[in-house]
């Protein structure tokens, strides 16, 4: 069973290179290219899991975290928030608003591959 993750960030190769990752190991993406866009995204299409980029255009990551965490439909879903900031109040205020992970740019596909198995069931543990 293959899980839909919604990819939201404003740089196009960042967009690519997850795609590109997390299709080869099983995942279905959708793409946004900001924060408005993620929340209509994410309410439509109820992806399991949603990748979050902090600093875009239109609306920043932060505050769609906090209106997706206060919609019912979108509430329950994991966010994992990743940003070049690695301002320690960036994290708290992610934590704060209902992020499950928090990773800094540049990160290794592993250390988000290692975020997401612990976020969703995998194939392995739900056929077992």
């Amino acid at each position: 069973m293959s899980h839909t993750i919604l990819v939201v960030d404003d740089d196009p190769i960042t967009q690519r290179v997850l795609q590109h990752y997390l299709t080869r190991t099983g995942h279905y993406i959708l793409s946004a290219s900001n924060g408005r866009e993620a929340i209509e995204i994410a309410k439509r299409e109820l992806p399991q899991l949603i990748i979050l980029d902090v600093m875009m255009p239109e609306m920043g990551g932060l505050t769609a975290l906090r209106h997706l965490k206060e919609m019912d439909a979108t509430k329950s879903i994991p966010v994992i928030i990743v940003t070049v900031q690695a301002a320690p109040l960036t994290q708290l205020e992610a934590e704060a608003s209902g992020a499950a992970l928090f990773i800094t740019k540049p990160f290794s596909p592993t250390q988000l591959l290692g975020g997401i198995k612990r976020l969703l069931p995998q194939p392995d543990e739900e056929a077992g």
